[in-house]
């Protein structure tokens, strides 16, 4: 079965999140909400729908597919899911083994296993393991807001919906004892989003978090790479720490579980090498005894794999969601949480078809 055409699609929607006029803009001062979407075709007749990181570098990574990726994968044997992505990672070493490139190759190889799970004709879950869940449930990542009255109002909004995991990515702490506050008893996780530039600074910020009982702080130092300094301050904090949502490579992740860095792993499916290194990485993490929660808030063919992936696995973890309401989303109504959970689509393949 060979691959004849690679295409991308930039999908772009506006997009709403619950802040007032005082907010601070959201975590990465988003104007839109983007996702690209990757399509391979073969001469079987099947098709797969990959995603890779967008947001605010959508472009760049649609760039990177569109001009090397895409190109090197016409006549390679879809397949061979291993042998393509080890060849393309080889071939653009030198472009970088993380960011638009690493993203690229993320999107195609989650197209791959849609293929594969089409041509077997089960869904994707089936393939990766025994679990089957019918549904998996969702937590709500809200972005940050900065006002303590927005945080409290979009937590008790966020219940509202049935969902019963809350993440902020606050670090002010009035903000976060607000979280509490509205969701006595409710796990919280705090995703700083590596403010701090000091260890004294996150291990302190740990300390102060220590009170509100959170389920973990994810990466709490910049850079996101220094792997030493996060295990010093896992060391240190009286909370679990997480990270790994910016890591390009299996290996970082090997070195994150060496040093014991965390207590919970984040591998991005759309970032890491897709679905191939996503399983790599979990085999990694139950030979370690580290929980693996994966990082996906976006909205295309990544977070279907995702999806897809917890349903599959032996233990039993939360899909992350970006509480953020899409005036048009790449798959409509199907991934809304209802009542806190998302069911798991039971078509071939990853089981829904995206809207370009």
């Amino acid at each position: 079965m060979k691959i004849t055409r690679v295409t991308t699609h930039h999908h772009r929607t506006d997009f709403t999140y619950g802040a007032s006029a005082g907010g601070v803009g959201g975590n990465l001062h988003l104007k839109a909400m983007d996702t690209l979407l990757v399509r391979v075709e073969t001469d079987a007749g099947l098709h797969g729908w990959g995603e890779g990181f967008g947001f605010t570098l959508v472009e760049t990574t649609k760039d990177a597919v569109d001009r090397l990726i895409g190109p090197a994968c016409i006549g390679q044997d879809a397949r061979d899911i291993a042998g393509l992505t080890r060849m393309l990672a080889r071939r653009f070493h030198n472009f970088g083994r993380n960011g638009p490139v690493t993203f690229g190759i993320s999107a195609i190889d989650i197209a791959l296993w849609d293929i594969r799970a089409k041509a077997a004709g089960k869904p994707l879950h089936a393939l990766l393991g025994q679990a089957a869940r019918r549904e998996v449930p969702a937590y709500a990542s809200l972005l940050r807001y900065g006002v303590p009255e927005d945080v409290a109002r979009n937590t008790t909004e966020a219940l509202s919906r049935g969902y019963r995991h809350i993440k902020l990515h606050e670090v002010d702490l009035r903000c976060i004892r607000a979280a509490r506050d509205a969701a006595p008893g409710v796990p919280l996780m705090l995703d700083i989003n590596c403010a701090w530039d000091t260890e004294a600074e996150a291990v302190q910020f740990c300390e102060d978090v220590a009170a509100v009982d959170p389920a973990w702080v994810e990466e709490p130092i910049w850079p996101p790479e220094d792997i030493p300094a996060i295990a010093r301050i896992r060391a240190l904090s009286p909370v679990p720490i997480s990270a790994g949502e910016c890591n390009g490579t299996v290996e970082d992740f090997c070195r994150m579980f060496e040093t014991r860095a965390v207590d919970v792993a984040q591998p991005s499916i759309t970032k890491i090498g897709g679905m191939s290194a996503m399983l790599e990485i979990a085999e990694l993490a139950r030979e370690t005894g580290v929980r693996l929660v994966p990082h996906c808030p976006y909205f295309g063919p990544g977070l279907l794999a995702t999806l897809h992936f917890l349903a599959a696995t032996d233990e039993a973890e939360p899909i992350e969601i970006y509480f953020a309401d899409l005036a048009r989303a790449p798959y409509g109504e199907a991934l809304v949480p209802r009542g806190g959970v998302i069911p798991v689509p039971t078509a071939p393949g990853l089981g829904y078809e995206p809207i370009p």
